[in-house]
């Protein structure tokens, strides 16, 4: 059972995501939050596996509490993901929110099944972005990419560099899996290592990094 907390400050909206996520037999949601103060809190209190966090929230934004959580879980193992949701599909939003560290990023327009779906991939590991953002967001990093001195693909074996390229096409671990004949474990594993050795902390990082350094512009297929 996967455990959701969300956090909205419309009673309307939390009640409406408590209906898209408890129709699921998977997922339950376990609390709720008014404001990104008690976002932070109710997650220390109830440790869910996965936080629909909105953006703008009284207090403290989105934001910032997915900053706080993520910095100062006080429990062990590793803290809740967060997915992101908001009415407003704004790159300074987006940029924000993946600095912060969260693990998905949705307009409220997305379809339930959707939403259900990224919560699944969160606890998965993976990254799931509104195609509208993700289209948007790989256009701005490539057209204005930062500095590189060296090619950070250098630091990958052959076998990492396909699990990238697949990563950047947007496949899944299954996904992957299926496609170089390994289990969806041996793939979270290979993609933590190839987030390590590039120095980034999720899936849209290493794929922006992908793009960057040109890995799909000479795409020709993993290696056999």
């Amino acid at each position: 059972m996967i455990r959701v907390l969300i956090a909205d400050d419309q009673e309307m909206v939390r009640s409406g995501l408590r209906m898209v996520v408890d129709r699921h037999d998977d997922l339950r949601v376990v609390a709720f939050a008014g404001d990104g103060e008690q976002a932070v809190a109710a997650a220390f209190t109830h440790r869910p596996d996965v936080v629909v966090m909105d953006v703008r929230m009284p207090r403290l934004s989105g934001v910032e509490a997915t900053g706080r959580l993520l910095r100062d879980w006080p429990h062990p193992g590793p803290p809740p993901r967060v997915i992101v949701l908001t009415t407003f599909d704004l790159d300074e939003y987006v940029h924000a929110a993946l600095r912060a560290g969260a693990s998905g990023f949705l307009l409220k327009n997305t379809s339930p099944d959707h939403l259900a779906g990224a919560v699944r991939a969160a606890v998965q590991g993976e990254t799931t972005l509104a195609p509208s953002i993700t289209d948007r967001l790989v256009r701005s990093y490539v057209a204005s990419p930062p500095p590189v001195e060296d090619d950070p693909l250098e630091l990958l074996t052959a076998r990492e560099t396909d699990v990238l390229l697949l990563i950047a096409r947007g496949r899944s671990n299954a996904e992957i899996g299926a496609e170089l004949g390994l289990s969806a474990p041996a793939v979270k594993s290979r993609a933590n290592r190839i987030f390590a050795r590039l120095g980034v902390t999720n899936r849209v990082q290493a794929a922006l990094l992908a793009h960057r350094a040109g890995l799909l512009d000479h795409d020709d297929g993993p290696a056999p």
